[in-house]
């Protein structure tokens, strides 16, 4: 029973350590990810800096990129946003060196979903917005079905392949909102929240591993006292 207890105390201690690590690794991305956002925009990652990009170094930095939209290319996206149901508008923007980066140019509603309700710029474009790593697969339960032109996430290699896309960036942009409040789609809805639970679940382990150890002490210690 000792051998037991103290193999059970070390496990707990060695379960909230690991989740103060967490909690300092957490915080620490947080701050640069709110540093990031804060930051004036810088030029999006082009062609020849794809080799170094990471979406964990990388990710909601503040960009900035200039070029043509293809709308013969554009595809809406299932979405829920605090403006309710709808769809993520998202489109090809191809820039003057030839490589191409999907953009997030925002939202509309369940009701605002035929292209004629929405703003189409023609001409070069300044986008500025957040860069956002991929999200490959699908969402909402479900796949992405491209056959179908039913898209659940803004996944770029398929949105890529089944437009034929050529040269386009690892990333997508955030679109800001645009100057006209009412104009769709509605940019600048990025969610930028992270769940912090690791003091609570280091202080749970610490806590189990403290009532493990004086249980086993009392039962211990009456156990001798009867001998």
């Amino acid at each position: 029973m000792t051998l037991a207890s103290v193999v059970g105390v070390i496990v707990l201690l060695g379960l909230g350590i690991w989740q103060v690590q967490r909690l300092a690794w957490k915080t620490d991305l947080i701050e640069r990810v709110e540093a990031r956002i804060a930051a004036p925009a810088v030029p999006a990652p082009a062609a020849a800096d794809w080799a170094a990009f990471s979406a964990d170094a990388d990710e909601y930095r503040r960009v900035s990129v200039t070029g043509s939209y293809q709308f013969q290319d554009e595809v809406l996206i299932k979405a829920v946003t605090a403006q309710g149901s709808g769809f993520w508008v998202m489109t090809p923007l191809l820039t003057s060196e030839r490589w191409a980066v999907w953009v997030n140019r925002g939202f509309v509603p369940d009701d605002r979903r035929d292209s004629a309700d929405r703003q189409r710029p023609e001409g070069p474009q300044e986008i500025t917005g957040l860069l956002r790593q991929t999200q490959a697969g699908g969402g909402f339960l479900r796949d992405n079905d491209p056959a179908g032109d039913r898209w659940y996430s803004r996944d770029v290699e398929a949105l890529s392949q089944h437009f034929g896309l050529q040269n386009h960036a690892p990333y997508f942009i955030d679109a800001d909102k645009e100057q006209d409040a009412n104009a769709l789609p509605l940019g600048g809805l990025t969610v930028v929240s992270f769940r912090n639970s690791h003091l609570s679940y280091a202080l749970t382990w610490f806590a189990m591993a403290i009532g493990l150890a004086a249980g086993a002490w009392y039962v211990l210690s009456r156990d001798r006292s009867q001998d």
